[in-house]
């Protein structure tokens, strides 16, 4: 009885919003934390189709039975939720099983007042802005006295003798790859709107796969599984490489010197649809999955892996799946990753093109 009550206190002190939904995807329960970001009592909710009652900007209904059969969580990056008489707020989602309780699933919201939304103006709204903001500033400046010290090393170089010609490479070397570093911040920070065309998945995809294997996975086994019906996609061919590309090279890093596989995969979902507050919905039919045998993501980076300086390796900067997260969320689409020791997939939600794109080849700027 004691640890009942203590789970219940627990439950009731939890600081992030909690619903609990049964095995007929019902609202089981939601903590205090949930009632206040809803707007609305346990009481009015309890028993309620989970759907009806919460409005979420992302296609998790497919997902659930999928948790269920493989008692998988799941992680979704910058998802719009609300409900009640809230307005939807950008959120992470973490949903999970729960063991003991068969058929339950718990979903978690992490309210993100740095997810980038601007204002009517225009004008950044959040910490996270702010600080990309400073730190694209600080990149620039720092890397005009970065280029003075290292012609300085490498003119002292010359009249070294060979212990010393080691520490200056050493210094051209670290300034270096400082300034790779800081080029990763103004990559960030420069981003363009995207000019979306109708495009082939598939041509994209080759291109990125023969660019990491000449380069960031090296040393990996890259597999392409192409669903070979797709339509033309609604993107921006050089800026969705992009971002596949910084998901193979972040499963080549996981990996390590020793290798292992990437599995390519391209596959449609015609049932995958963001809901809308006013009932209508955006198809993002067509699937990229980037999936490595790795050692898996920890269970304390998931939340936040797709944050701004948010890495879990030494020396990371954090920016590169922040910024797969940008271009898929100016592209219209959806990222989420599922992950456990052995298997990562991270996936890539996008439109189809348009009838009037595939008639009308100019590509089209995001407004």
């Amino acid at each position: 009885m004691r640890g009942v009550n203590r789970a219940e206190r627990i439950w009731a002190a939890m600081p992030v919003p909690a619903i609990l939904i049964d095995a007929a995807d019902r609202i089981a329960e939601v903590n205090a934390a949930a009632e206040d970001f809803l707007g609305t009592s346990e009481k009015s909710l309890r028993g309620a189709p989970i759907f009806d009652r919460v409005f979420i900007d992302a296609p998790i209904d497919g997902a659930l039975a999928r948790m269920r059969r493989d008692r998988a969580p799941l992680y979704a990056n910058a998802v719009e939720v609300g409900g009640g008489q809230a307005p939807p707020e950008t959120c992470n989602l973490s949903i999970a099983p729960v063991p003991g309780l068969e058929g339950h699933i718990l979903v978690m919201l992490s309210p993100r007042q740095v997810a980038g939304r601007l204002g009517k103006a225009g004008e950044p709204r959040n910490a996270a802005r702010a600080a990309i903001g400073m730190a694209e500033m600080l990149a620039h400046e720092i890397k005009n006295p970065l280029a003075g010290i290292t012609g300085a090393a490498q003119l002292l170089s010359m009249g070294l003798d060979p212990e010393g010609v080691a520490l200056t490479d050493l210094i051209v070397a670290e300034s270096r790859r400082i300034v790779a570093l800081l080029d990763q911040v103004e990559q960030f920070g420069n981003l363009a709107p995207p000019r979306r065309r109708a495009v082939n998945l598939h041509t994209m995809l080759d291109r990125a796969r023969n660019s990491a294997a000449l380069g960031a996975a090296a040393q990996m086994r890259i597999e392409p599984r192409y669903d070979p019906s797709l339509p033309a996609a609604w993107i921006d061919s050089d800026q969705m490489q992009q971002a596949v590309l910084n998901l193979m090279r972040n499963a080549a890093e996981a990996a390590g010197p020793g290798g292992g596989t990437i599995v390519l995969r391209s596959f449609y979902d015609a049932g995958l649809r963001l809901r809308r507050p006013d009932g209508s919905g955006r198809a993002l039919p067509l699937q990229i999955e980037v999936i490595d045998d790795g050692p898996g993501i920890a269970a304390d980076m998931l939340d936040g892996i797709f944050d701004p300086f948010v890495s879990g390796r030494e020396n990371g900067t954090g920016l590169g799946l922040a910024l797969v997260s940008r271009i898929v969320a100016d592209h219209e689409g959806l990222v989420s990753v599922d992950s456990r020791p052995g298997r990562t997939a991270f996936r890539i939600s996008l439109p189809a093109a348009p009838e009037t794109a595939l008639r009308d080849p100019t590509p089209q700027e995001v407004r």
